[in-house]
């Protein structure tokens, strides 16, 4: 009697594993991966902004930056739909420091392969402490995401490093 309840249980059991077993999977890449160069006098770090996909700095030259990436696809599950690099750009310069005093230079806009790219600089004046922060700020468009890449240091420092900080705007790929 013990052996026939054990062998209904176990029969129930595979069956019923059996059942679930056939339901169809949806196949979904989770999380995103993209290479971008940045110099070697930089390493990764943290907390400079909790949405950042990488972060990084010198603290010894005061040089700062991060990259946050939005995927097209969650982009308009948001119902946030861009239709160009320049829409996207615009969208998230009127919101970029928008209480603080900056001056901004005209974007210059370029594709290269299939990414396209725009960047700018920017110059903020924290009137208070009474310095300069400049700005690189850079936004990329590849077939399937738009990243911003923004690296920063004090104003004064601009023409030391503004050519690296271009470098890591175009070496970003996915």
């Amino acid at each position: 009697m013990k052996k026939t309840i054990l062998f209904l249980k176990l029969l129930l059991l595979i069956w019923t594993t059996k059942s679930i077993a056939q339901t169809n999977l949806k196949q979904y890449r989770a999380g995103h991966a993209f290479d971008i160069g940045l110099p070697d006098y930089l390493s990764k770090t943290s907390g400079l902004n909790s949405s950042a996909a990488i972060q990084y700095q010198n603290k010894v030259k005061e040089i700062y930056g991060f990259v946050i990436f939005d995927t097209k696809e969650e982009l308009e599950l948001a119902e946030m739909k861009y239709t160009s690099i320049n829409e996207f750009y615009e969208d998230f310069m009127k919101d970029f420091l928008k209480d603080e005093k900056s001056a901004v230079s005209k974007p210059v806009f370029q594709k290269i392969g299939d990414i396209n790219f725009v960047e700018c600089d920017v110059v903020f004046t924290n009137e208070e402490e009474k310095t300069e922060i400049y700005y690189l700020v850079g936004i990329v468009e590849t077939k399937n995401s738009f990243y911003k890449v923004l690296t920063w240091t004090a104003a004064e420092d601009k023409n030391k490093y503004k050519d690296d900080f271009k470098k890591i705007v175009y070496s970003l790929k996915d």
